[in-house]
Parts: structure tokens; C-alpha cells; sequence
């Protein structure tokens, strides 16, 4: 599921005894249904009548929560993730650097026999009109994407962050098209192209800086007290060299 690259993402809600949907209350199955819908057939395909019946509202009740489809379009939109990639950009056990690279490393597609698109994309291609909720949300939410990668590429000490944001942006949106269309992986050979230009993008001096201020940090963790008196390697320099190896490989 493409959500699943999203932490606080929306889920599908249980289905209870006899096909009745367990939900919080009208506006949440409707909201359920429509992430469903709008995903496995698309937005355009998604009348608002089959959405009523997924949800098992009335017409009635479905506009009384939503003045129509544009509006549950835009909202549907605003919950997928509204922090904006926060399991890639909140994480403070990576370096920027490597939150860069986590960003495009993409979404594991598992057995799934078509890869969901993004449905940021997926709104703007289906709805052409520039001025509608759902495309403006759409376009906000890719502009917030690119300024986050740029805010985190000015931390690793980019010498160009908005540049290198553009560029990482432009791929992870390319990777989402190619793995749809081909159905298959792209995003490894993205994450591979990122690797190149990142470290293009940051002078070697902020990358050493990157790393002295890591290996002291890592240098002052408390050592494993069974390793220390055995003899073996603390629990810092594991942790060390597992982050060198990803280093390496990135």
C-alpha cells in the first residue's frame, strides 16, 4: 500500500459481521472508502454513489459531512500524510545525510500484483483543473516535499539545498511513475543516482564534519558490561561499524 511510506497515514477500517463496516462514525467509513476506492480503481472511476454504499451511509448522510466529491477528494488527499514523510524526516538516528537516502530508498511493494501510484499524482493527472481543491492540495503537498528534502540537505552542509531537494524530489516522483507503469522496482536504482548526487551536492570538508561529530557521538554510548568483561567489542563500536558499513554501501 503507497501509504505505507507515511507514518500516521489513514488505515482501512475492519469489516464487522455481515460485511458491516466498524467505524468511528459516518465521516470516518466514508473517508475509509473512499482511500479504498479512489486507490483501486481511481478518483474519476469513484462515483459517489458506490462510495456511499463501501461505507453504507445514505446520499443523505454522505452530504452532510462533505458539500460533494471535490471536497472528500481534498480530504481524502490531506490525510494521507499530513506531516509530510515524518518516518523518514523525524528520525534522529540517522544522520541528514542518511535521511536523504531514506527518502528515496521507497516503499516495498511486497506480492502486490500492481503497485499502487502515488495519490498525489494520481489526483493531478485525473483532475486537469488547475484550481480544484484536490489539485492545489496536491501540488502544496509535492512543493512541502521538495522543502523538507532541501531543509535536511542544508543540515548535511549541501552547498545548493534547494538544487539538491529539487533533485531528490524529481526522483522519488519518477521512481512512484516507473515502478507503476513497469510494475516493477525503480526505486533502487533512484536510491543509487540520489547516493551520486548528494555526494556531488556536499563538500567533502561537511561530510568529514558529518562524521567526526557522529563517531563522537557514538564514542560516548556506555559499553555492554558482559562484552567489556569478556573482552569484546562495546556496544558503541557495533553500532559504529554498522553505520560505516551503510556509509559504504550508500
Amino acid at each position: 500500500m503507497y501509504t505505507e511510506r507515511y507514518a500516521g497515514g489513514m488505515t482501512e477500517l475492519e469489516t464487522g459481521p455481515q460485511g458491516r463496516r466498524r467505524g468511528t462514525n459516518a465521516r470516518e467509513r466514508i473517508l475509509g472508502a473512499a482511500q479504498q476506492l479512489f486507490r483501486d480503481q481511481g478518483i474519476s472511476r469513484t462515483g459517489m454513489a458506490q462510495l456511499c454504499a463501501a461505507a453504507q451511509v445514505s446520499k443523505g448522510t454522505a452530504y452532510q459531512h462533505f458539500t460533494g466529491k471535490d471536497e472528500l477528494v481534498a480530504e481524502y488527499l490531506r490525510r494521507v500524510d499530513p506531516d509530510v514523510m515524518p518516518a523518514v524526516f523525524d528520525r534522529t538516528d540517522l544522520t541528514p545525510r542518511e535521511r536523504l537516502l531514506a527518502a528515496v530508498e521507497g516503499p516495498a511493494t511486497g506480492t502486490q500484483d500492481i503497485t499502487p501510484l502515488c495519490p498525489f499524482i494520481a489526483a493531478a493527472v485525473e483532475i486537469p483543473d488547475p484550481q480544484h481543491p484536490a489539485t492545489q492540495y496536491a501540488r502544496d503537498y509535492k512543493k512541502a516535499v521538495a522543502a523538507r528534502l532541501a531543509e535536511t540537505a542544508r543540515e548535511a552542509g549541501a552547498t545548493n539545498p534547494e538544487q539538491l531537494g529539487e533533485q531528490l524530489a524529481l526522483l522519488i516522483d519518477g521512481a512512484t511513475a516507473r515502478t507503476r507503469v513497469l510494475n516493477t522496482e525503480s526505486f533502487p536504482t533512484a536510491a543509487a543516482i540520489a547516493a551520486v548526487l548528494i555526494d556531488n551536492a556536499i563538500p567533502p570538508a561537511a561530510q568529514t564534519q558529518g562524521m567526526t561529530a557522529e563517531i563522537a557521538g557514538l564514542g560516548s554510548a556506555p559499553v555492554d558490561p558482559v562484552l567489556k568483561g569478556a573482552g569484546g567489542p562495546s556496544a558503541s563500536g557495533t553500532r559504529l561499524a554498522g553505520r560505516l558499513r551503510l556509509r559504504r554501501n550508500g
